[in-house]
């Protein structure tokens, strides 16, 4: 893609670059905000960097790019984690030179160096998303030491210019990071100080890099301290020709077909070291699959629309439609979502999850299509959406999960590529947690993030890559006990595999990851044609302030009742979750509570068995196994709200 790189000086935004280079991406221009009053060096922002902005005039120069600045006129009026458009914001400001930038070239992303701070990288998505660009953020969440060191062995020239941390002071300035590498894993280790200055411990100006055609020289310079342990370093630069004997190697950024990956030290996996291992653990010979089959696969009863009020949530589940196009019945699938939540009070800025059921993929982009207008507020619902059986005539079938009230809904919506996770660029977020710090999981394929291209690997490999993917998201957001998992695959020879993957992954920690929290049901097809998805719930345990009261009866109740039925797991203040698997004998003598919800996984033809729909999520499959790779005819995950009322 076309790219014109946010710079600020300081050391990400350069080595971002460098990522998207060796991304196979082209640099077009450069883009720098500064203060409307030039002579300030530092101004308050809670985005942007400009201490040296004067020295940014040069990297024009040193690129060979046109350089476009911009002057930052806003403040940070709006600091709530998910941005949304706002008047006298100084990301208004990034707004326009990006709208300016995209009139005189054709530009398709923006490369930022957002390391860990979601404030910058959703700030920056949101203008993305607003001008139809792409965010590439190849630092985002990795691992501060390793990218120090990557940044150290580059070939990058990076200096402090800017000190404000215990342990640092004016005696640091204007050293390389080379030189500061060593003193930053000692006050890391001693203070806890960001090896990556997060935390604003220090900033950099990069006066060289393997894609400069020109370096800064500093010429003089002048040292300044304020209150607190804060000092300056102000550096007077000049651009000079890069000399063979510095020994330093270099290319024109224009040049193409280049191996940027050379100037990157170390090896881009895309299996971290835990999953690695997981992988290797698998069976080479794994065991055939026996599937009991029927040839009746039609619907006894179709599923019905279910409203139902559980604790702190409201369930619509089973929504569909009989129209006759695909766009009447998504329309009127969400004409009825949106009475229903009216009738609640409710709106869909409260809706923490939705399962989407197609009878077509190739429907999906229309079906997706109408499906974003309704969710156009920051941090989406999570969404599972899969190919299966769905009775004749519909195209669709829509169930959603609703937080009542939506105060404390918070959660990750990471639309920027990374080697982190898949970038969800579409109305649907990572994850969404409740006050009860209960999240929902989108389902995980096998793409591979930096390219957002799906893995053409092995399915042992995509198996692994995609749970990766899904542990990744639940350890941003501190959300990593597992109450329910369930695993979607197209090809039964995948239930050993997705068994097998869940067993090594449960072994690392089974407290957290229970292997019994396991359903692996298969349906007919996945986006993009991925052959498995993992999604679920996790959660932060929690402890209860309230232990002698009647919450904390009413949930060792809950955790009693369902405990009869099979394992069950809560987060220690709220929910209580149990996932079984179950034959028909079982599922017929299984006591359905109404004070519960009930997701049920199961063939259409077994739609004869269900005694009632009052409070049922029905999602038809092909066929269901338990962790271990049996055989059953019902999955079922049960989940149990106390009422807040006994608070």
């Amino acid at each position: 893609m076309k790219v014109v790189a946010l710079v600020s000086g300081g050391k990400d935004s350069c080595f971002n670059i460098l990522h998207c280079l060796a991304n196979g991406h082209e640099i077009v221009a450069l883009a720098n905000l500064r203060p409307a009053d030039h002579d300030i060096q530092e101004l308050d922002s809670f985005m942007f960097q400009t201490v040296g902005h004067d020295a940014i005039d040069l990297y024009g120069e040193c690129t060979g790019l046109p350089l476009y600045r911009g002057d930052i006129h806003g403040t940070s009026k709006n600091q709530k984690l998910d941005y949304e458009k706002t008047e006298d914001d100084e990301i208004e400001d990034l707004y326009r030179l990006l709208s300016r930038i995209k009139q005189d070239l054709e530009i398709e992303a923006v490369s930022v160096g957002a390391i860990l701070s979601s404030y910058q990288r959703t700030r920056v998505e949101n203008v993305c998303a607003r001008l139809g660009l792409t965010s590439l953020a190849y630092l985002w969440q990795r691992d501060q030491q390793d990218l120090m060191s990557e940044m150290v062995e580059s070939s990058m020239d990076a200096i402090l210019i800017k000190v404000a941390a215990v342990g640092l002071n004016e005696t640091h300035l204007g050293k390389s990071l080379k030189e500061m590498f060593a003193t930053l894993l000692r006050l890391n280790q001693r203070f806890d100080v960001h090896i990556c200055g997060e935390g604003g411990e220090f900033e950099t100006l990069v006066l060289d890099a393997p894609f400069f055609i020109k370096k800064l020289e500093i010429v003089s310079s002048e040292i300044s301290k304020e209150d607190g342990g804060v000092a300056y370093f102000h550096p007077k630069v000049k651009c000079v020709e890069k000399k063979p004997e510095d020994g330093a190697e270099f290319y024109n950024i224009k040049e193409k077909e280049l191996d940027w990956s050379r100037f990157i030290p170390g090896e881009r996996k895309l299996l971290n070291e835990k999953f690695n291992n997981i992988l290797d653990s698998l069976s080479d010979s794994l065991t055939d699959v026996v599937v009991s089959t029927t040839n009746n696969n039609d619907f006894i009863r179709e599923p019905q629309l279910v409203i139902k009020k559980s604790g702190n949530k409201l369930y619509v589940s089973n929504i569909s439609s009989d129209a006759k196009s695909v766009e009447e019945q998504v329309r009127e699938v969400f004409d009825k979502l949106e009475s229903v939540l009216t009738t609640n009070g409710v709106t869909t800025t409260n809706i923490q999850h939705s399962t989407l059921l197609v009878a077509d993929m190739a429907q999906f982009a229309t079906i997706n299509s109408l499906y974003v207008k309704s969710f156009t507020e920051p941090l989406p619902p999570s969404r599972v959406c899969i190919q299966t059986r769905l009775p004749k005539g519909k195209h669709l079938q829509l169930s959603v999960v609703v937080i009542v009230p939506v105060n404390k809904k918070t959660g990750l919506h990471v639309q920027g590529r990374s080697y982190w996770a898949p970038a969800n660029i579409g109305p649907y977020s990572q994850t969404v947690i409740d006050e009860n710090m209960i999240a929902t999981l989108s389902g995980q394929i096998p793409l591979i993030p930096s390219s957002m291209e799906l893995s053409t690997y092995a399915s042992s490999f995509n198996s692994v890559l995609s749970l990766q993917h899904l542990d990744n998201v639940k350890s941003v957001v501190g959300c990593t006990n597992q109450l329910s998992v369930v695993a979607f695959i197209k090809d039964k020879c995948l239930v050993p595999v997705v068994s097998q993957t869940w067993r090594e992954y449960s072994l690392l920690d089974s407290e957290a990851n229970p292997p019994d929290v396991l359903l692996i049901v298969q349906v007919e097809e996945l986006p993009r044609g991925a052959d498995v998805e993992w999604g679920g719930l996790s959660y932060k345990k929690i402890t209860s302030m309230y232990e002698e009261d009647g919450e904390d009866e009413e949930l060792q109740t809950a955790m009693h009742s369902l405990s009869m039925q099979g394992p069950s797991y809560s987060n220690g203040s709220s929910d209580v979750v149990s996932t079984l698997a179950l034959a028909l004998d079982e599922f017929l003598n299984l006591t359905l509570s109404k004070d519960a919800h009930h997701t049920i996984y199961t063939t259409p033809d077994k739609t004869q068995y269900h005694a009632t729909d009052s409070f049922m999520d029905l999602i038809p499959v092909s066929s269901v196994w338990n962790y271990k790779g049996e055989q059953v005819e019902f999955g079922v995950v049960v989940r149990t709200t106390p009422s807040p009322s006994s608070v």
